[in-house]
């Protein structure tokens, strides 16, 4: 059974949401110079295709502090528009321990480090399926 996010060339959006410019590299790509410009530290990128629907790529980064992880959020939510991604959806502003921007096919989680270390969303996305160590 196939979903709406697999098969071969473009997918269907998902949430009805349609489909922004550019590919989720080209995306993906974007958002990572976005961290890069805005001093982000601690950018890991984890490939969700094939692990999940919510997404193609999910970007992990860290922010010095609670401002530093809002004006982070702050600048790629900005950027992404400016550069025709439409209107992210963005969650943990208030406190900035953790924000959540999600742009459709590239998911970005901004966190303070010591929210990260806790969460550690790196290990649990970057895991084996059981039926792919099975395999193995």
């Amino acid at each position: 059974m196939q979903t709406s996010r697999e098969g071969a060339g473009h997918s269907a959006p998902r949430s009805g949401r349609a489909r922004e410019s550019g590919t989720p590299a080209t995306l993906l790509k974007q958002v990572l110079t976005i961290l890069d410009d805005a001093k982000a530290q601690s950018v890991a990128t984890i490939d969700l295709k094939g692990k999940s629907s919510i997404g193609d790529y999910m970007v992990v980064a860290s922010g010095r502090s609670q401002r530093h992880v809002g004006a982070v959020a702050d600048q790629l939510v900005k950027k992404l528009k400016a550069a025709g991604h439409g209107r992210a959806r963005v969650e943990g502003l208030p406190h900035c321990d953790w924000v959540l921007i999600d742009s459709g096919d590239v998911i970005v989680h901004i966190f303070r480090p010591e929210v990260r270390e806790f969460y550690n969303l790196e290990k649990m996305w970057s895991a084996e399926r059981p039926d792919e160590a099975l395999a193995v």
